[in-house]
């Protein structure tokens, strides 16, 4: 049986703005206000998306969600027309008519976390959306997500879609940005890998736990969906991110450390406890010895490994080889540069590194390894998954076109309450549907 990890990006919606929404994200608080580029930025994610797949790896599209959510202010109670509630939005709520404009679906490696059949126990790809219940703005995702991956894994004989966890703080779950999959091979049982920021339930206010910045994945969440996934206690490793990293900018595990087949690549401050977390992986991972790239403080400090996102990386495997992607902002930080070409010269672990320019992701705080949700499918279950969202050299070239023709290369927070860009924005996903057959997924949020 063969088995292939696939990376399914997400598409950089039409109203990609730099409204600063995430608190303990430095990249998007330091850029709020700055004049974006939407469809710069949708053709910066597409061109990755393109080079992956002449890679050779199975690359797939998730589609953005509807925006401005003009549903969401009618609920809060906005009234009359789509363009009065618009205006009404930006007189009365400037920053709610902000957060009911992002673009930040395009992260899809929050989109959901996603376990293969190779690891549950009725043999079958689980999938549950994440709550996103730390922010306003990504709260409101999880039920469009949940119908594009339906859309998209449309098979019952082989997915199991689940709800949501409560969106309350004591399961706030992230999504894949916390999670890693270990595996000698994809197509053989894996171990998962979850890390959380802090328990939900705590009263111990002496536990060590971030100060600063929110921790936004539970302990409790992590664990709810690794029973509703029905993965074997056993191949189970749970570890907190370290506080003091969250409070320095790392609001998800991802921007600390990635992991790949046997191989985890991580900050040498990455987790509490480390070496045990260390531990618990090699005695989980049965199958075969875990390879461990740990890089000191003194090589890359915490500070340039966010203003780089060195760790928000994809960690592929391209001919039998370890490649790293990393955004280009490695290349310009003289540091994680120095670092990168030492790694690959004389390390002998990770073989290859290439860069993209995504700036305009990067200015909002999302590198290579937030653009894509990671999942494992067997030959049966990729022949499964709707062909419209598998990348290939004509979807590549029609996804272009969409996107010459539908976005706008200059967007403000002034233009969020422009009428006109709601039509724009919706005219341009009525034209994906039919290019990406997804059918009616926008339906319910108008």
């Amino acid at each position: 049986m063969n088995a292939y990890e696939a990376n399914f990006d997400g598409l950089v919606g039409p109203t990609h703005n730099y409204a600063g929404l995430s608190y303990g994200n430095v990249a998007s608080s330091n850029n709020r206000s700055l004049t974006s580029n939407p469809k710069l930025a949708a053709l910066q994610g597409l061109e990755k998306m393109k080079t992956m797949r002449n890679l050779g790896l199975v690359q797939g599209v998730l589609p953005p969600h509807e925006r401005p959510a003009v549903n969401e202010l009618r609920a809060l109670g906005f009234s009359g027309s789509d363009a009065d509630i618009l205006t009404k939005a930006a007189k009365q709520a400037p920053k709610l008519l902000a957060s009911c404009c992002s673009a930040a679906t395009m992260w899809t490696a929050n989109a959901a976390t996603v376990s293969p059949s190779l690891d549950t126990a009725d043999g079958k790809v689980h999938l549950t959306p994440a709550n996103l219940s730390n922010k306003f703005h990504r709260a409101m995702e999880h039920k469009t997500t949940r119908q594009v991956l339906q859309a998209v894994f449309n098979s019952e004989r082989y997915f199991t879609h689940h709800e949501a966890l409560p969106g309350i703080p004591q399961f706030g779950d992230e999504g894949a940005a916390n999670y890693t999959r270990f595996c000698t091979d994809y197509h053989r049982p894996g171990v998962a890998f979850f890390v959380y920021g802090d328990n939900g339930f705590s009263s111990n206010e002496r536990r060590p736990r971030p100060q600063r910045y929110p921790a936004r994945q539970t302990r409790e969440a992590s664990e709810a969906i690794a029973r509703q996934h029905q993965l074997a206690c056993d191949r189970i490793v749970f570890a907190q991110q370290h506080p003091n990293v969250i409070d320095q900018g790392v609001f998800h595990n991802d921007v600390i450390a990635v992991g790949n087949k046997n191989l985890l690549f991580c900050h040498e401050h990455a987790f509490l406890h480390q070496r045990q977390v260390y531990e618990q992986l090699r005695e989980a991972h049965t199958d075969s010895a875990l390879s461990i790239v740990e890089v000191s403080d003194d090589q890359v400090s915490v500070s340039d490994a966010v203003s780089s996102y060195l760790f928000n990386s994809q960690l592929v495997t391209v001919n039998g080889k370890n490649t790293l992607i990393v955004p280009s902002e490695c290349d310009a930080n003289e540091k994680v540069a120095r670092y990168l070409r030492w790694l690959t010269e004389s390390h002998h672990t990770i073989d290859a590194v290439r860069s993209f320019d995504l700036r305009q992701s990067m200015k909002n705080g999302g590198g290579p390894a937030c653009l894509r949700l990671r999942v494992v499918l067997t030959d049966a279950e990729l022949a499964a998954v709707n062909p419209g969202s598998i990348m290939s050299d004509s979807l590549y070239q029609r996804l272009v076109q969409w996107v010459n023709d539908h976005y706008r290369d200059r967007l403000t927070e002034k233009d969020l309450a422009d009428p006109q860009l709601l039509m724009e924005s919706r005219n341009a996903l009525d034209e994906l549907t039919a290019i990406m057959q997804l059918g009616s997924v926008y339906d319910f949020q108008r």
